[in-house]
């Protein structure tokens, strides 16, 4: 009976590191998903061969609000070699999400996740935290809060999958 109950354990053990291993994390591929969106669905897979910037974001996040400035002008100036920002809003409440918007405009895709299973399949544990997904799909980079002092790493990173798009 003691061997029957090492196996449960040990297989316990390995599905919940395999769970982990599928989740967003550098190195493995990002979870693919579809949400409703300001111009339509926003699927993932569909920006397979660009390189995505995904964000997720909430109506009462301070650094988020600091961060669409920064994204936009991401957008604005690399969007033309492949890179796509997709901003995944968290709120309960599209509404909340909608007067944030409102208030503070996004120049990038904005989709509406109110059931919260977007970020729990990629394990987000804060806002804002965005993750950098490579044009195979492939978490490249995963961060979490927005000060003023990460943009320049943030762009370092998005320019380099850039270049590796293109290789």
């Amino acid at each position: 009976m003691r061997p029957l109950l090492h196996r449960y354990i040990a297989a316990a053990v390995f599905f919940g590191l395999f769970a982990a291993v599928q989740a967003a994390e550098p190195g493995g591929a990002a979870p693919d998903f579809e949400l409703s969106g300001i111009t339509g669905k926003v699927r993932l897979s569909a920006l397979r061969g660009n390189v995505v910037y995904v964000d997720f974001w909430a109506s009462w996040c301070g650094p988020c609000r600091q961060s669409f400035p920064w994204m936009n002008e991401m957008q604005r100036r690399y969007g033309g070699q492949g890179l796509h920002i997709v901003g995944v809003n968290v709120d309960t409440h599209e509404k909340d999400a909608r007067d944030f918007l409102a208030e503070t405009p996004a120049a990038f895709t904005v989709a509406f996740d109110s059931t919260g299973n977007t970020p729990r399949s990629y394990r987000i544990k804060g806002m804002p935290t965005s993750l950098l997904i490579d044009a195979d799909g492939k978490v490249v980079y995963e961060h979490s809060g927005f000060r003023v002092a990460d943009k320049a790493e943030l762009e370092k990173r998005s320019q380099a999958a850039l270049k590796g798009k293109s290789q």
